[in-house]
This record gives C-alpha cells, sequence and structure tokens, in this order.
C-alpha cells in the first residue's frame, strides 16, 4: 500500500497545526475570546438549559493534565482520527483500474 505523495506534506502540516495547538489555546485566554455559540445560547436562554455531556476531551483538554499538555493532546488525538477516516473513506472510494 504505497502513500500518496501529497499525504506526507498534509501530515506534516497538521502536526505542526496540533504542536501549536497550545499557543493558540494561551492566545485566546489571553485576548478573553469565547465562542460564539456560548454567547447565542445566552441570547436565547438556552445555557440556562444546557447539561454537559461527558466527553473525553472536555474543554480541549485531559482531566489530571496541565492545560497546555491536554490540548496538544486532544489536537494530536483529533487529528490522527480525522486523518484516519477520510483517508480511509478516501481508500473505499477510490476506482479502481482494471
Amino acid at each position: 500500500m504505497s502513500v500518496p505523495s501529497w499525504f506526507r506534506s498534509a501530515l506534516a502540516a497538521l502536526v505542526v497545526l496540533a504542536l501549536l495547538a497550545p499557543v493558540f489555546g494561551w492566545a485566546s485566554g489571553a485576548v478573553g475570546y469565547t465562542e460564539p455559540l456560548e454567547h447565542a445560547a445566552e441570547a436565547t436562554g438556552a445555557a440556562d438549559d444546557a447539561t454537559a455531556a461527558p466527553s473525553l476531551f472536555s474543554g480541549y483538554a485531559l482531566s489530571g493534565l496541565p492545560a497546555g499538555v491536554g490540548t496538544l493532546v486532544s489536537a494530536l488525538v483529533g487529528t490522527a482520527l480525522t486523518l484516519v477516516v477520510a483517508f480511509g473513506a478516501g481508500r473505499l472510494l477510490e476506482t479502481t483500474e482494471p
């Protein structure tokens, strides 16, 4: 099974972005960024009735780990899972030549 030439470049770019995820997390906290969906939920009153669903990566972090490390792990896991699913779907959709 041969890996397409673009895959290595795309993987390298995604790993770099995943490694920068803790920096983006820190920067969002430094400027006071909040998710627009949270503002919409508060404006409509939906935030009052919201319940948190159980999640392994709640808030893009892992409990028991420092925030930056948890963000890095969740970014790497999310990137890997997305790549596996996309690459697998691409393989399934790939046409075979006779």
